[in-house]
């Protein structure tokens, strides 16, 4: 498999010291000229006044509204804003960045649970609701303005009130393409993930990972999706297609390579499924990331 060599990895040095506890930057801006990057602190990022954006997070691209919150904790997920079409010309937008290890008395802590919960999904990027983002609108516009203790504790109390909303948060990019472990509340589930996770080149029989449990296949169909929220079909597909955008950043691949090695068996339909997902075909896809990927 020929892959790109570590040049075109983005890995933004960040201005957060050991020393610090987190570091925010609010700006008022017009555009957004900084290329998809990554880096291994965790990230909270705001955007007002800010409808067309184009966010990407890991292989999930999408136009922002006026206002846009994420998390992402992910080590080395790659992210930006693009302008996309947005024409405002008073833009805010607040990034805190913050240590992994600035939890580390804290996060096994039962006061914690919530928080913890939220930063686990927030690996593979979370986008919260207009709710949220009203909910913790005041404890974000006054952020930057606080100093010292105080500051950390409006930070602790901002994580804490967004904790409320993580159910209602999105996830945004696929486990495969983000490299993330699936860790599901049920072990027949976590079975069946980890065969499709090893296994998902492969043809995938229903009644084979029924058996697995030791369900029936309707059985199985029924408390598979109830507890991932997806159906069998429509787990596989994503977890094929994470694999897949991970190729077209990654590789040098062709397309049609990458269909067969990610598992689809024919290749219009890798394409009609990858831009009814996606909403742009593999090709779009890998164009406008690559176009993105310059050395910081």
């Amino acid at each position: 498999m020929d892959r790109l060599d570590d040049s075109h990895i983005i890995r933004e040095i960040t201005p957060l010291s050991d020393k610090d506890c987190f570091y925010i930057a609010d700006r008022r801006k017009s555009e957004f000229t900084y290329p998809i990057h990554c880096h291994k602190e965790f990230e909270l990022n705001f955007v007002e006044n800010a409808a067309g954006l184009k966010r990407i997070v890991g292989d999930s691209v999408e136009t922002t509204s006026e206002y846009d919150l994420v998390l992402i904790t992910g080590s080395d997920l790659e992210h930006c804003w693009e302008q996309g079409d947005c024409r405002s010309p008073d833009i805010r937008e607040v990034t805190i960045q913050f240590s992994s290890h600035f939890f580390d008395s804290l996060i096994n802590t039962n006061q914690f649970d919530r928080v913890k919960e939220m930063l686990n999904r927030a690996k593979n990027g979370l986008c919260f609701p207009l709710s949220a983002i009203m909910k913790v609108y005041a404890l974000i516009d006054a952020l930057s303005e606080k100093q010292g203790f105080h500051a950390v504790i409006s930070f602790l109390t901002l994580l804490y009130e967004l904790s409320f909303f993580t159910e209602k948060a999105r996830t945004l990019s696929s486990s495969s393409f983000a490299k993330i472990e699936v860790q599901a509340n049920s072990r027949r589930v976590q079975k069946v993930q980890h065969y499709i996770n090893a296994h998902y080149q492969e043809e995938i029989r229903l009644n084979d990972l029924a058996e697995m449990v030791g369900m029936t296949d309707v059985a199985f169909s029924r408390f598979f999706k109830l507890r991932t929220g997806k159906s069998l079909s429509d787990y596989i597909i994503d977890i094929r297609l994470g694999y897949a955008t991970r190729l077209l950043v990654d590789s040098t691949m062709t397309i049609a390579e990458i269909c067969y090695e990610c598992g689809f068996n024919n290749l219009s339909n890798f394409n009609r499924i990858f831009k009814k997902k996606k909403n742009c075909s593999p090709k779009e896809f890998r164009e406008n990331y690559r176009k993105k990927r310059v050395l910081i």
